[in-house]
């Protein structure tokens, strides 16, 4: 059973899938720790959440693309006396177009945040998630997870290895304190196809952040190892398993390819 009374830190809190993480756990009686880059939003958010719920709300300004990012935000919680009981690995973003094409560092950034920032924070606090009975631990990962995405190939590889971790951290803690999930949502009302520059990166119908959030902690409270939120992505994350893995290749890069590019 998850304990909702503990405190949730979530990574990506000052919008979209993470701000309403942090909404839906205030909401379920857990103080909150909000981390992103943006301290102004977070501040504000912070200040919504203990007004309208009674419960204790941080603001922790980190960029967890700075290779210490995870390790600072670590010893800031611990300096503030707080015991995590709930991780919300939330933080990623995405690059678009022709690979050789997209800035090096970018690529780079991309990685240190969507992998590196998210296994460190997972190793980081693991300790105290297996001390506390009903602790858990979500990292969003994407149905780009479920196969090779040609102009953004960081992007689908990155999610690739979030759920590839976190089912294997799910199988190692059966049995334990700590409940582990593999979000895996699709298109999600966040600007990211405004983050991104590109419109064609959206494919389909967006689902609203709370839509997911509740899909996602109600897989959690399931003992899921991931979840995607509609029948008709998960049913479209499949192909990769019926079709030969370069047909599905070949379909991602014609659904993805640019308008600006042309054969």
């Amino acid at each position: 059973m998850i304990n909702y009374k503990g405190t949730a830190l979530v990574t990506g809190a000052s919008s979209g899938i993470g701000a309403s993480f942090a909404r839906v756990l205030a909401e379920r009686g857990m103080d909150v720790v909000l981390v992103a880059r943006s301290m102004e939003k977070l501040e504000a958010l912070a200040v919504e959440l203990a007004r309208k719920y009674s419960i204790r709300a941080d603001a922790i300004s980190i960029d967890l693309n700075d290779p210490g990012g995870a390790d600072r935000l670590f010893h800031e919680t611990e300096a503030r006396g707080i015991q995590v009981t709930m991780l919300i690995n939330n933080a990623g973003f995405a690059t678009y177009g022709p690979f050789e094409t997209l800035d090096p560092a970018r690529e780079q950034a991309q990685i240190m945040v969507n992998v590196c920032a998210l296994t460190g924070l997972a190793r980081l606090y693991l300790p105290d998630l297996l001390k506390n009975p009903g602790s858990a631990m979500v990292n969003v990962a994407s149905t780009a997870a479920f196969q090779p995405l040609p102009y953004m190939a960081v992007y689908g590889a990155t999610k690739a290895f979030v759920l590839s971790f976190s089912e294997a951290l799910w199988a190692q803690f059966q049995g334990t304190n700590v409940s582990v999930l593999a979000l895996c949502p699709g298109p999600v009302k966040t600007g990211f196809a405004e983050i991104v520059g590109a419109a064609e990166a959206v494919v389909g119908k967006q689902d609203s952040p709370e839509f997911v959030v509740r899909k996602a902690l109600r897989a959690l409270e399931n003992g899921n190892s991931f979840t995607i939120p509609r029948l008709s992505q998960y049913l479209l994350s499949g192909l990769s398993r019926l079709l030969p893995r370069h047909m599905v290749a070949s379909i991602s890069g014609r659904v993805l390819r640019p308008r600006t590019v042309t054969t």
